[in-house]
């Protein structure tokens, strides 16, 4: 059993067992705990779970588009992966007219209405890529934050300033959601890149094994950009909870055998573009286990 779904494994087991049931915005209901913590040894393989079958592909597109500093969700339509399609149909105002399947279809088709209604707001890539201190200042240029993390990265390795955040005060009241995993730090030591992310909210079924996978990729890239080896991958996970739907597929999860974690190449590397080839090595994984997606 490797070490990542055993950590994973007895995260579903303390909310199942030690959980407190509270309300969320969906109406859905929670199992709920509170300052959780899963570290990572890049060294013992790339951290893709194995007890469940993951969606490598839309992963890997959706941290492509957070790179892009795109916040539009066409890029992922085009690119098979509708995990903000609820997000996005959800601030559509006209859903009298539409389904979200119609709706998502004509995301797809007709680049005009995607551009008025697919839009997602100021969310995680126009803040990694141009984050502007005063709201709305969208098209107005900003911090890129990705080029200044790996710029300090060569020139300053020491420094405790390595950091990116996605939580812009002025402009949380424009996203369709606040965002989650919230900022992230890096830390260079012995020629190792290790990198550390903040969660606010963790959809510990659906969402955590995404957030973990996404940012272990992106310590991959930072490593190519830098020349460094890859060190340690650390979640800081606050809300961390189970929707009450997904009780019975973190029962059987939480009670599967693992396998050995896979290995990942990443080449062609133009992470200012958001651009990345990568091959998975070795992976082995138990069936998917499916379930609802609360909006």
């Amino acid at each position: 059993m490797n070490n990542l779904d055993l950590q994973y494994q007895h995260l579903l087991q303390d909310i199942i067992l030690d959980g407190e049931e509270k309300t969320d915005r969906t109406g859905t209901g929670t199992k709920s705990v509170f300052g959780k913590q899963i570290r990572h040894k890049m060294s013992e393989g790339f951290p893709l779970l194995t007890t469940k079958k993951m969606a490598i592909k839309s992963i890997m597109t959706e941290l492509k588009w957070f790179l892009k500093g795109d916040t539009n969700i066409k890029y992922l339509v085009d690119n098979n992966c509708h995990i903000w399609d609820g997000d996005a149909y959800k601030a559509y105002s006209h859903k009298d007219d539409l389904t979200q399947k119609e709706f998502i279809q004509k995301i797809k088709s007709d680049w005009k209405f995607a551009r008025n209604y697919g839009e997602l707001g100021p969310i995680y890539g126009k803040q990694w890529r141009k984050w502007a201190p005063v709201a709305g200042e969208i098209n107005k240029g900003g911090v890129d934050q990705i080029k200044e993390l790996i710029k300090n990265i060569k020139e300053n390795p020491d420094s405790r300033r390595l950091m990116v955040s996605a939580w812009n005060v002025s402009e949380l009241p424009l996203v369709v959601l606040p965002p989650c995993h919230y900022g992230f730090q890096c830390y260079v030591q012995d020629g190792r890149l290790s990198l550390l992310w903040n969660q606010r909210s963790v959809d510990t079924f659906l969402g955590l094994p995404f957030n973990i996978a996404s940012y272990g990729m992106l310590l991959l890239l930072l490593c190519n950009e830098t020349n460094l080896e890859p060190g340690e991958l650390i979640g800081n996970l606050g809300d961390t909870h189970l929707y009450l739907n997904h009780l019975e597929q973190a029962e059987e999860q939480r009670n599967r055998k693992s396998f050995q974690l896979p290995y990942v190449d990443v080449s062609n590397v133009d992470i200012l573009h958001g651009e990345f080839d990568y091959e998975v090595i070795g992976y082995q994984s138990q069936p998917a286990i499916k379930a609802p997606l609360s909006n």
